[in-house]
This record gives C-alpha cells, structure tokens and sequence, in this order.
C-alpha cells in the first residue's frame, strides 16, 4: 500500500513540475514578445532598416527623408531621371563627386550610399545656411512659415545659394527647376519637420 502511495505522489509531483515548467518557458515567451514590440528604433537605428520597406511617417527626420525621398523618385534608388539626376534623392553627378562619390552605377545599386549622401548633403547646407536658419525660422515669407526642414529641403532641391537668394531678398528672387518645382514649394511642403538630428559640417565625410 506504501509503495501505490509513494508511486502516486510521484506522478502528482511530476505533474506539477511539468505544468509549472511550461507555465514559466510560456511566461518567457510573452515576456520575449512584449521586449519585440516595446522596443522602438531610434533615429540613428533607423537608417539600418532602409532595405526593408518599414516606413517612418510624421514630423521626425525619418518622415522627413521618406516624404523627400518620395516626392524625388517616388523612393526608388534605381531612378535616372531625363536630366541624369540619380537615385532615391536625384543627386547630381557634380553634388555626388563633392563626397568623393564618382561610381554612379555604384551609387544606384547602393541604397547604403544614398541615404549617407543625403545625410551628408543636409548637413553640408545647414552649415552653408546657418545664418539665415537663425535669422529667418519662425518669420513668413510670401505667406510661407519658414522652418529648417523647409530650408534643407529647398536647397536640396534649388543648391544653397538660391535659397540664399530666396530669403534675402524676402522672396522676391526665385527659383524653378527643370520640372518646375521651387524653392517656394519646397519651402511649404517640408515645413516642420524634425531636422536637429542633422549636424552643420563644412565638410561632412559619408
């Protein structure tokens, strides 16, 4: 009779060790899975998620490299336009030969690339425009609130000096590309942005 007890008791206990087991590896899981959708990228992060398609919307840098990115090439770095104009962000031969970048097949097939060239470009023209993002964000301009996404965007599109020339003479000098955008256009549909993440350099290395 001792031994039935004995064998019963052990095979209670054996079950009560595998349901507290499965209970704790479930726990784990869930635990795993909250970590997983808690965990947020930051803005330097990102950058490693180009490749896949995740898309970054609102007012950070993230929204403001996507919404530039679309409305260049409709995010596709493989794009030449008719002007040769190249990429997700449509750099110019001479633009990407200032970063020591004269591999334009390269360049296309390299979306790493691209995104450190766009990087690398914002950063030069807010250093080349520094003065007139101090003097200028905050004011209106042909009706336009003048912030420094709208800035950087306009020079990407225009170069810095015409959006010099666009703001310093209160926008009476303007600027249409080839396809007719402009610096004004630029100026309104890229304001507010976050751009803080960008750094002002004189000669920023990709």
């Amino acid at each position: 009779m001792k031994k039935v007890i004995v064998f019963f008791s052990l095979i209670f206990l054996g079950v009560i060790i595998s349901s507290f087991t499965k209970d704790k590896e479930s726990l784990n899981k869930d635990i795993f899975l909250v970590k997983k959708i808690i965990t947020v990228p930051t803005e330097e992060d990102s950058f490693s998620f180009t490749k896949s398609n995740i898309p970054f919307v609102g007012k950070s840098f993230n929204g403001f490299k996507e919404a530039m990115g679309f409305k260049e090439s409709r995010g596709k770095y493989s794009t030449v336009n008719t002007l040769g104009y190249l990429g997700k962000y449509q750099f110019g031969k001479s633009t990407l030969e200032r970063f020591n970048i004269y591999n334009t097949q390269l360049f296309l097939e390299s979306p790493e690339l691209q995104e450190e060239a766009f990087i690398a470009l914002c950063s030069l023209n807010k250093w080349i425009l520094m003065r007139d993002i101090q003097r200028n964000v905050g004011k209106k301009i042909n009706g336009i609130e003048i912030t420094e996404s709208g800035i950087l965007a306009a020079a990407h599109l225009a170069g810095a000096g015409n959006v010099k020339k666009y703001l310093r003479s209160g926008g009476q000098e303007r600027f249409n590309d080839a396809y007719g955008s402009s610096v004004q256009h630029y100026l309104k549909q890229f304001s507010g942005y976050d751009t803080s993440f960008i750094e002002a350099s004189k000669k920023p290395v990709l």
